[in-house]
């Protein structure tokens, strides 16, 4: 971390330690546990490297918990039904709403914590008009794409609709039989829920009760989604079978992979196989041209369970004050959900504009508790279709009828009137 973000952090730190009732807590420093963290992913991993500012601000040391991401949620749960949660949780912006639901998270106590904000992440962590949790870590996705292949094929970039995409890569079939152009693996759910969004289809019904994919819209994006496949341009595969989509990329399997600001350490990582000139990134192409898209996004909330509170909310300012955003740029490639960390030289790469010029059209996805286990349900049906185990049109009457029972629940209590 540079002199200058340190000094930065410290004072908005500082500053806003009185506006929080903390005054004098410097002063104590040590008498107090530390304070708690439980994040996932490379979140979880990195955020010990941004404890330092805050402690040497507040006198507060954190205890950082990076959790798995595959059991994160039920661990969640399952400490909130035992009444010991941290003080200070991530979320995917997908969660917050269920979590807030059930009384564990506190609302954000002050305007100034969700200032400077990108509308679309915001509006994706508020409940009922209130604020729950604070933008913290975006991915969007963008189309990565090997300059070199489609350059041979006669493009530049690629085209920004369906039918281009399709005429892209028939072109680049004919000249690398062989290979693909879509790296799309059956089991990676964002590329399908994406072109669902772009094509307008509205997946769930009656007040987000019912499964809604046999509409037009939702049935074009299956289509579209399988014919990739059954046209050869998409390998029938699953993570297990690819296990380094990098090398696939770098040899040339592929051409267009869609994917999130991660994959820029990926690529960073091994210039060696995969040279900076032979790649660039785009918005992802759809139905009529670019649109809203998927991605993997989180928030900080505070615990209605925490003692702390206070100093909770301290350690939400610090990490995601835009200089603790820009450092986790660094490591981790995640972007900034704050906007005026966007205007830090750091961020001026041109492979970066797709993803700013994506940040303001997030894709919105249905905000109910069982979402997570509805997108496995799309990604199933879909693979059915792709492998020809099912019919498209059988496909999506089994898809309404599995999430019609998932949201068994939830359909009973709007029913009775205990959620709007």
């Amino acid at each position: 971390m540079g002199e200058g973000t340190t000094e930065w952090t410290r004072r908005a730190a500082l500053g806003l330690l009185p506006a929080l009732g903390l005054a004098g807590c410097a002063s104590r420093r040590g008498s107090d546990a530390p304070l708690s963290l439980w994040a996932m992913s490379w979140e979880g991993d990195y955020s010990p490297h941004l404890m330092p500012a805050f402690t040497a601000a507040t006198g507060i040391d954190v205890d950082v918990q990076s959790l798995p991401t595959t059991a994160s949620h039920e661990k969640l749960l399952t400490a909130f039904a035992g009444g010991a949660l941290p003080d200070v949780l991530m979320l995917f912006n997908g969660w917050v709403q269920e979590f807030a639901t059930i009384g564990a998270i506190a609302t954000v106590p002050s305007p100034a914590l969700v200032a400077d904000m990108f509308p679309g992440v915001l509006a994706s962590t508020q409940v009922g008009g209130r604020d729950y949790a604070v933008p913290w870590s975006v991915a969007p996705q963008v189309q990565f794409y090997r300059r070199d292949i489609l350059a041979a094929a006669g493009y530049d970039t690629p085209p920004e609709d369906w039918d281009g995409w399709r005429r892209m890569a028939r072109a680049i079939k004919r000249r690398r039989p062989d290979d693909y152009v879509f790296l799309m693996l059956l089991n990676w759910p964002t590329a399908l829920i994406t072109m669902l969004s772009q094509a307008g289809s509205t997946m769930l019904r009656d007040r987000d009760t019912r499964g809604n994919f046999q509409t037009p819209e939702a049935r074009a994006a299956f289509a579209y989604y399988a014919s990739l496949y059954a046209d050869g341009y998409a390998p029938m595969a699953l993570s297990t079978e690819i296990q380094d989509p990098v090398a696939a990329f770098a040899t040339g399997y592929c051409a267009i992979w869609p994917s999130g600001p991660t994959t820029l350490k990926d690529f960073a990582r091994r210039a060696d196989i995969i040279p900076r000139d032979r790649w660039a990134t785009a918005r992802l192409a759809g139905p009529h041209g670019i649109g809203p898209v998927s991605g993997l996004s989180s928030s900080l909330c505070v615990s209605t369970q925490t003692k702390r509170p206070r100093e909770a909310w301290a350690l939400v300012r610090h990490l995601t004050s835009a200089p603790s955003e820009l450092d986790y740029q660094r490591l981790i490639g995640n972007l900034p959900a704050r906007m005026g960390a966007w205007r830090s030289p750091q961020l001026a790469d041109p492979v970066l504009r797709p993803f700013a010029a994506q940040m303001w059209q997030p894709a919105s996805a249905p905000r109910v508790i069982e979402w997570e286990r509805i997108q496995a349900e799309i990604q199933l049906a879909a693979e059915r279709v792709v492998r020809g185990v099912q019919t498209l049109d059988a496909a999506l009457a089994a898809l309404d009828a599995r999430v019609d029972r998932l949201l068994a629940k939830r359909r009973a209590l709007v029913e009775a009137g205990t959620i709007l």
